[in-house]
């Protein structure tokens, strides 16, 4: 017989990207008393790598607990990024309802729209936060209007559409319920959360069902997965049965090692757990996210939603420029296959493949960022390795037509630059499905409707069209036919001439030819790109050309050579840059653009061969 648990609360927080989930979850931690009175604690604590600290988004899912009133709160972060959208939709599964951020001045963005969606299709209960109230620019009740438009244009049931209110400032660590009230601390917030999300409800003595929606890695216990126990108990020691509603084949008896609940950052061994729970399990190599854990006399698994397909892909290659090895630790294709194999066992939405060559494999992912993330992390952890530029992955339908991935681009910029835009994305195939005024002073909001290759390479061009005003954000829109050829770049390339160092006379005469990326004194290789050109064709240039020395001197020819700055561009930025002849060579002390083929004789017969 099914029966609630009071005592549990399972909440997910989810937003648009950079709209306060991580810091209200920071100061929810704070507030319900999970660190010492003297801990030194970090902002964004639940932002816990590197590049997440950095950038300011959430890449991960992580799970948190707190107690409030004799009730155990278990918190989800999720990531608001449109690229790391299938984190989201996993983690729904374990909650009985959301906490839905949205920023009191951006208000409802397109990813709000997605994550929403996602949570009334699982008829979850919502409680709206409109967070950082305490900004000069925030019009709350406006916010308020678009966030119920939402609602209905998603087709919300009326007791969805009655889903309480709070209005907060994650920052200042203040919840309200309404505007006027006196802003004192989180409290309302967390007295709604009792009131208005279910508590979880299950059979405590039906046998043993657990959904992994999750998985974790630790290298020292290998897989953690993490969901939440519909049915029955979990023991320590008890043998299972590992099942999957996609894999009927799959029946792995298995005996569970390590049982975990959370509480604050922290997990802590358990030798039991009740339906309701989140618990994490360790001890199952080969267990995977749609999994379910079952008793062996009662295999039933629970229907789960498939993992997004990837919708990019590059190539890695194992790097052979004449500086390879020279500065990074892990060189060789054995060491690229496992570590790109070991991002498996954590990013489910990743897909890789070998190919014909063994330096070379094929990695997909679900957007630009996905991918441009996993980058920058084995960089950091001393990968050397060289990625081409980003492919669309096409499906072909039952009449063998092609088909390409779409995106659904939402762009806000100010009025004056709306025409230039509309132009560019015109020429990448985009279609304008809407424009309207944004409701502040002099802002538009663009709809398209565009191939997702016509996206890439396209955010740096459009930061600088909008001189750094405008905000782009783009959601997967399906499949639909191929909508014909876009040409990327509009400038050439400027390609080293010779290997040497960079010198200020030679790059003193490159810069007439365009844009440089490079600074005297860098060292360069035949065939490595050093700038953008001013035309459309790639050309060479010899930057490490010096200036003769004679012992006759000229009026006015020694004056210090004026160079320009040069363009320094980020690991996004270069990603967007290179064309498919090109390579984008990682280090972790250096990214250099490089041609695919160094010789410049052998990359004029390849472009006589592809003209015929």
């Amino acid at each position: 017989m099914k029966t609630k648990r009071n005592d549990v609360r399972n909440v997910a927080i989810i937003a648009h990207v950079d709209h306060g989930k991580t810091t209200l979850v920071d100061v929810m931690l704070k507030q319900s008393g999970v660190f010492r009175e003297n801990e030194d604690v970090q902002d964004r604590v639940m932002d816990s790598n590197d590049i997440e600290r950095e950038r300011g988004i959430t890449i991960l899912s992580k799970n948190t607990a707190i107690n409030y009133k004799g009730t155990k709160i278990n918190i989800i972060d999720t990531p608001g990024h449109a690229d790391f959208g299938g984190e989201v939709e996993r983690v729904l599964k374990m909650v009985n309802g959301v906490i839905l951020v949205v920023d009191a001045f951006e208000g409802a963005m397109p990813q709000t729209k997605f994550v929403l969606q996602k949570a009334l299709d699982l008829d979850l209960n919502v409680i709206v936060c409109v967070n950082k109230m305490d900004r000069p620019e925030a019009r709350p009740d406006e916010v308020i209007d678009e966030i119920l438009e939402l609602f209905m244009e998603l087709d919300a049931s009326d007791e969805q559409l009655d889903s309480p209110f709070i209005f907060a400032s994650a920052k200042s660590g203040f919840a309200v319920r309404n505007i006027d009230d006196e802003k004192k601390d989180m409290q309302p917030l967390f007295d709604t959360i009792l009131e208005s999300i279910p508590a979880p409800e299950g059979d405590i003595e039906a046998p043993t069902q657990l959904l992994i929606s999750t998985i974790d890695y630790n290298e020292y216990v290998g897989r953690i997965g993490i969901g939440k126990l519909e049915n029955g108990t979990i023991k320590v020691g008890q043998e299972v049965l590992i099942v999957n509603a996609h894999d009927k084949d799959k029946a792995d008896k298995v005996k569970i090692t390590n049982l975990y609940e959370f509480n604050g950052l922290s997990k802590i061994n358990v030798k039991e757990s009740t339906f309701g729970s989140i618990v994490a399990i360790s001890g199952i190599p080969d267990i995977l996210i749609g999994d379910t854990v079952c008793a062996l006399d009662h295999p039933e698994p629970i229907p789960f939603q498939k993992i997004s397909e990837p919708t990019i892909s590059m190539d890695f290659v194992v790097n052979d420029s004449p500086f390879a090895g020279t500065e990074g630790k892990y060189v060789t294709s054995r060491h690229l296959r496992e570590r790109l194999f070991r991002e498996l066992n954590t990013d489910v939405s990743l897909r890789i493949e070998e190919t014909e060559s063994t330096e070379t494999f094929k990695v997909s992912g679900r957007g630009e960022l996905h991918l441009s993330v996993l980058i920058e992390n084995m960089r950091r952890e001393g990968y050397e390795f060289a990625v081409s530029k980003a492919q669309v992955l096409y499906k072909k339908d039952e009449n063998g037509r092609k088909l390409e991935p779409m995106e659904r681009v939402y762009i806000d910029l100010p009025d004056e630059f709306a025409g230039s835009v509309i132009e560019k994305l015109g020429q990448r195939k985009g279609e304008l499905r809407n424009m309207s005024p944004n409701g502040v002073g002099g802002y538009t909001r663009l709809e398209f409707l565009i191939p997702s290759r016509g996206l890439i390479g396209y955010r740096n061009e459009f930061m600088t069209d909008t001189k750094g005003q405008g905000i782009i954000n783009t959601i997967f829109d399906g499949y639909e036919p191929y909508k014909g050829d876009i040409s990327y770049r509009k400038q050439g390339s400027l390609i080293a001439f010779e290997t040497g160092e960079a010198v200020a006379y030679g790059l003193y005469n490159a810069q007439e030819r365009g844009e440089l990326f490079i600074v005297p004194g860098v060292k360069v290789y035949s065939g490595m790109v050093v700038g953008e050109h001013a035309k459309s064709e790639d050309i060479e240039v010899n930057v490490c050309k010096r200036k003769q020395l004679t012992n006759m001197r000229a009026a006015g020819s020694d004056d210090a050579l004026r160079l320009s700055p040069p363009r320094v561009l980020s690991l996004e930025q270069a990603l967007d840059f290179i064309e498919t002849d090109e390579l984008l060579e990682v280090t972790p002390e250096n990214l250099r653009i490089r041609k695919k083929i160094l010789d410049p004789s052998q990359r004029a017969r390849a472009r006589k061969n592809k003209s015929k």
